[in-house]
């Protein structure tokens, strides 16, 4: 059952509130403890396989070979395999617009167009709208499991996760109190980040990885990875991450179409500061780990010799989540993508767009790494482990209430642990599940079933 706005838009936040808390009848709260794989559950090496049908080949096995790292590893690039197992676990029946892949990851710091900082979830090649319980569920698995590989017990990970349902509960409860508008701007900065630090030491942490965000800026980026090359800026080679592919004799007629349409999905006045840009050069780009093997782009514009823009143009691939919620209103990925982006992040790049390429493939465009930081996570104790969970339940719950009903939700999960609990029983045990997933693709790679590059 999927309960749409239109269906609830005409009720009061306090009858949403109350119709949320009526599913509990159909789907109990603690029935949400629950992960036992189906016995028709699916070789998740073959889900892998089919999610590698039309990447590019010789990048196939770079994606393997980074999955190969670890339990989290996997997970983070088997966001196919996790959501067919989502699709037979409880839910309430409310749809928001999940992210899809939604894991601590893929949440971080970047610049606002007004240049501000803020938190919140910044990665989005999946989302539909979907059950609100897919996103919490697999952020909880990504706690728990990254949790063991820093040999933190079993119980501190259910506390952990304790922490990351307890905020995302609490903060959902008090943006449905919220006027409609005020849930919409709500956002989460670094100065909030820092005045919200349990302790000195967090306090003294978050303002350390603030400023390594401020010094991720183009301009910082820019001398690494270009060069001029017979007094023309290029991009630099670092093959086979970053290269420049064999050139077309109708490259230049297939970027003027790509960037053609691009400027179709901008508002005229982002189109206008585009257009202040010229086109230099461009090289292609492995990224992330589930997206390695996807085509994707770096595009270098200059202003001015000192003056340089950085794009991202990344295909736009059908979300993992569609055999399992539905399709969608948008027929372009690319748009998919970036309306739902737009849906849920507190605020957007200026540059977000979408484009066609020659070839009829979907692409949505970005900065590149404009003021990005993402958490270590390597040697992470439980204690700052724990002040992440509840910074990202509040940076979930911000997201959900922007693009769902934050009063049904909030309504279903009540004021009692009784979800919290059970949502820490499901994460470590599906993180078994990912680490017996994990193991299988340690064996197929041994038996020779699926190439791995391992790189240095």
């Amino acid at each position: 059952m999927n309960i749409l706005e239109s269906e609830t838009a005409a009720l009061s936040s306090n009858e949403r509130g109350e119709m949320g808390k009526s599913l509990r009848e159909q789907a109990p709260r603690a029935a949400h403890a629950a992960w036992k794989p189906a016995a028709d559950r699916r070789d998740p090496i073959e889900v892998l396989d089919e999610s590698s049908v039309g990447r590019v080949p010789e990048l196939i096995p770079i994606r393997y070979g980074r999955m190969l790292a670890s339990p989290f590893a996997f997970l983070r690039g088997s966001a196919a395999v996790m959501a067919g197992d989502l699709v037979a676990t409880p839910a309430s029946g409310i749809f928001v617009q999940a992210c899809g892949d939604c894991h601590l990851s893929n949440f971080g710091l970047f610049a606002t167009p007004e240049r501000n900082l803020v938190f919140d979830l910044n990665d989005f090649d999946e989302t539909l709208p979907a059950p609100w319980e897919w996103d919490i569920k697999r952020l909880a698995a990504s706690f728990a499991v990254v949790g063991r590989e820093n040999n933190i017990s079993d119980s501190r990970c259910k506390a952990i996760v304790h922490v990351l349902a307890d905020a995302y509960r609490t903060h959902l409860r008090e943006f449905a109190a919220m006027r409609v508008l005020d849930a919409w701007y709500a956002r989460i900065d670094d100065e909030m980040l820092i005045a919200t630090a349990p302790d000195a030491a967090a306090r003294q942490r978050r303002e350390k990885i603030a400023a390594k965000a401020r010094a991720s800026v183009t301009e910082y980026l820019f001398p690494k990875i270009s060069q001029l090359v017979d007094g023309r800026r290029t991009i630099v080679d670092q093959p086979p991450l970053v290269y420049h592919p064999p050139r077309r004799s109708d490259e230049d007629e297939r970027i003027i179409k790509l960037m053609g349409a691009y400027h179709d999905s901008l508002a005229q006045d982002r189109l206008k500061l585009f257009e202040r840009y010229r086109f230099q050069d461009y090289a292609f780009k492995a990224v992330g780990v589930g997206s390695v093997g996807t085509h994707c782009y770096v595009l270098l514009y200059l202003a001015d010799e000192n003056d340089p823009l950085l794009l991202q143009v990344k295909e736009a691939r059908p979300s993992v989540l569609e055999p399992y919620a539905g399709r969608g209103q948008f027929d372009h990925h690319g748009q998919r993508i970036v309306i739902g982006q737009r849906l849920v992040q507190a605020a957007s790049d200026i540059f977000l767009g979408w484009t066609t390429g020659k070839d009829g493939m979907h692409f949505y465009i970005r900065q590149l790494r404009d003021m990005k930081f993402s958490l270590p996570l390597d040697d992470i104790e439980a204690k700052g482990l724990a002040y992440y969970a509840a910074v990202c339940g509040w940076a979930l719950a911000r997201a959900h209430a922007k693009g769902g009903d934050a009063a049904m939700i909030s309504g279903y999960l009540g004021q009692s642990d009784a979800f919290d609990q059970a949502l820490a029983k499901f994460a470590l045990a599906y993180a078994d599940q990912t680490e017996r997933d994990h193991a299988m693709l340690v064996k197929a790679v041994k038996a020779g079933r699926v190439q791995a590059v391992v790189e240095k």
